[in-house]
């Protein structure tokens, strides 16, 4: 520390376990770090000040609650994993000189960079890509932030950096800004608000997996650019285990499985993006369709059907066309027998549907609330570089649900949303669920329906009933829906990986745009509120998680083959066919393998098509009515009789274990 920095009056910060200590005015997060040990100053890559982070070497000028953020904190993979971008954006540019940079974030998994050059990029250039970041990496260039006024900036991207980009998304989406923040790398310079690494020489270990097209600003009509993803690490030793993870996630891909056990296809003669189910896969759905189905009508939905399209001014009364018009398909235009025109929509959601179903009769307040339930398929033209299987699909089934309230009943009609949730999830083995309570951004006021007065209120219900849910929450500002704030729930999958599944959205603004009431206790007119509903958000995105967190070893009750009997020569084919039969007859999805093949190589196969039971039937089985029962990935489990078994294997199904 500086002699400067001694005489000016000392700070005290706040750490993490409650310790206050004092530190010289100007201070930095590195000299904090250093002061509470070596390994942590090594280890350091910002500071969170007071709950926002800041880069590690800026000077600390007031008393404040301080935390060290390291690789191992998902604030730190962030800032690491985003400076990285930078990191491979200098790189490129240094390697492919004339480059240009779109936007540059850091992912759940890592980070990529819209990239604009002439050049267009193969396999072989990632590898190369990789080294120059190692390189420079190793050249431990400090990454300098500067704050300047706006106009400034916009002067040095066009006179020094001549980055169209940058130009643009300062002239236009920070036009309201007066100051912005520039990071110098080296030579590289990059709009960004940080933080970042205090240097280079943190990245360690770098691997660059894809490369896809975008659009500039994701609009179809703008510059085609590339996106390249990757990861980076502070250790060479935790990018192999990433590569171990890969290993697992290739092996547990949903599009191969979903292959191999003959659960869906996918097909350019039906169309990108547009799955169709195959009979395994449509037994796991129907499956999933009927559980859900029973515990709603135990909580007094009601189910509805609407059709797959709709007339276009439907959607632009509800919003849903001029606020997504991007992606979603082009209408379709008719002309009737009389020449007169009419346009029509691809459902893009389901809810404006529900709102009329709603309006179609006069609603008391004894009526409320009203819960309305549909497996309703929609329609989004997402970019072809985006789909993804199951999980990212221009055709797809939500689970949705509107339900139609008296505010005063609102607190309640969505803690039992969340409850009917985390039902959900609990029951099909998603233990690990972050929630996030997505609120709207009052800087961008444009983008949402509604005025101050009602989105105060409906985010003031959204906390008050996760807070009486006891939810461990955390805020996701400018994550709202256009009409109201929403409770999203992330799940962690076996591999560590999240995915935003079920959702609850609060909604005041639909209600006025469709002129939605009730006839109070006062004999007046009210506006109903409106929750929308998904616990599994979309069927096809939610059985592709599923298949990856499984494996595709589905629990019992959702197998689309529960057992198969396998009889170990022919003599006993009569025994293992009357086994077989009181399998079926007990509603048990049951098959039976009479092939001439040696009952090691049935075993294999029913493994390989991970059937959760194998029931073994010889000579010994037949003499004492019974059978040996074999369980996937555990072996031989021991005999039964064929009522026990047919027992054993009910219970398991009706309790969804």
């Amino acid at each position: 520390m500086s002699d400067i920095q001694e005489q000016k009056a000392p700070i005290a910060i706040t750490l993490p376990d409650g310790t206050i200590r004092s530190y010289p005015s100007g201070s930095t997060g590195f000299d904090i770090a250093l002061s509470i040990g070596r390994r942590l100053a090594d280890d350091a890559i910002a500071i969170i000040l007071d709950g926002k982070a800041v880069d590690l070497n800026a000077p600390i000028e007031n008393n404040g609650h301080a935390a060290i953020v390291t690789f191992d904190t998902p604030e730190g993979r962030d800032i690491f994993w985003h400076s990285a971008s930078h990191i491979m954006a200098q790189a490129i540019e240094e390697l492919f000189p004339g480059s240009r940079f779109g936007a540059g974030p850091a992912t759940e998994q890592g980070f990529y960079y819209d990239v604009a050059s002439e050049h267009r990029f193969r396999e072989d250039d990632l590898r190369l890509i990789e080294e120059k970041m190692l390189e420079i990496g190793k050249r431990n260039i400090r990454l300098e932030r500067e704050e300047m006024k706006r106009t400034d900036a916009v002067a040095y991207f066009k006179n020094v950096r001549n980055d169209p980009y940058k130009v643009e998304i300062l002239e236009e989406t920070l036009k309201n800004v007066d100051r912005v923040s520039l990071y110098h790398q080296g030579d590289f310079t990059d709009l960004c608000t940080g933080p970042h690494l205090p240097s280079t020489s943190k990245l360690k270990a770098v691997l660059l997996f894809n490369i896809s097209s975008s659009y500039w600003r994701g609009d179809s009509s703008r510059e085609n650019m590339q996106r390249i993803y990757g990861i980076a690490f502070p250790s060479e030793k935790l990018l192999k285990e990433h590569v171990a993870r890969l290993e697992e996630a290739k092996r547990r891909d949903h599009r191969k499985l979903g292959s191999e056990l003959e659960l869906f296809m996918l097909s350019p003669e039906i169309g990108s993006g547009l799955p169709v189910w195959l009979p395994k896969g449509a037994i796991i759905r129907s499956e999933l369709e009927a559980f859900l189905k029973e515990e709603q009508r135990k909580r007094g939905y009601l189910p509805v059907y609407t059709p797959h399209i709709g007339n276009i001014e439907l959607y632009k009364r509800s919003g849903h066309y001029p606020y997504y018009s991007d992606s979603q398909f082009p209408p379709l235009t008719y002309h009737d027998e009389d020449g007169r025109q009419e346009q029509y929509l691809l459902k893009p959601m389901n809810c404006p549907h529900h709102h009329l179903i709603y309006s179609s009769k006069l609603r008391s307040y004894r009526d409320l609330p009203i819960r309305l339930t549909e497996f309703g398929t929609v329609y989004r033209h997402e970019q072809s570089g985006e789909l993804n299987g199951l999980v990212r699909a221009r055709g797809f089934t939500q689970d949705d649900s509107h339900i139609y309230c008296r505010p005063d009943q609102l607190v309640d009609e969505i803690c039992n949303a969340i409850d009917l949730t985390q039902f959900v999830f609990s029951t099909l083995g998603f233990s690990d669920v972050q929630t996030r309570l997505s609120m709207h951004d009052p800087a961008n006021s444009e983008k949402y329906g509604g005025t101050a007065e009602v989105w105060e209120q409906a985010e003031k219900d959204v906390r008050e009933a996760a807070d009486r849910m006891g939810i461990d929450y955390f805020i996701g500002i400018g994550e709202a829906s256009f009409y109201g704030p929403k409770i999203d729930f992330i799940v962690r999958d076996a591999l560590g990986r999240k995915w935003q599944l079920g959702t609850v959205q609060v909604d005041y603004v639909m209600p006025e745009r469709f002129d939605l009431s009730y006839i109070g206790s006062d004999g007046q007119k009210h506006r109903p509120v409106v929750i929308h509903r998904a616990p599994f958000g979309s069927m096809e995105r939610f059985i592709g998680v599923l298949i990856e967190h499984t494996a595709g070893n589905f629990p019992l009750w959702l197998a689309p083959v529960q057992a198969v009997v396998l009889p170990i020569a022919e003599d006993v084919h009569d025994y293992a066919a009357t086994v077989h039969g009181a399998l079926l007859a007990a509603g048990i999805r049951a098959e039976i393998d009479t092939r001439s093949e040696k009952i090691g190589k049935k075993i294999r196969e029913a493994e390989i098509g991970k059937i959760p039971y194998m029931v073994v039937a010889g000579q010994k089985e037949r003499e004492t009515g019974e059978v040996s029962l074999r369980r996937h990935r555990q072996g031989d489990i021991g005999s039964f009789t064929v009522s026990g078994l047919v027992d054993m294997l009910r219970k398991e199904i009706t309790e969804r274990t």
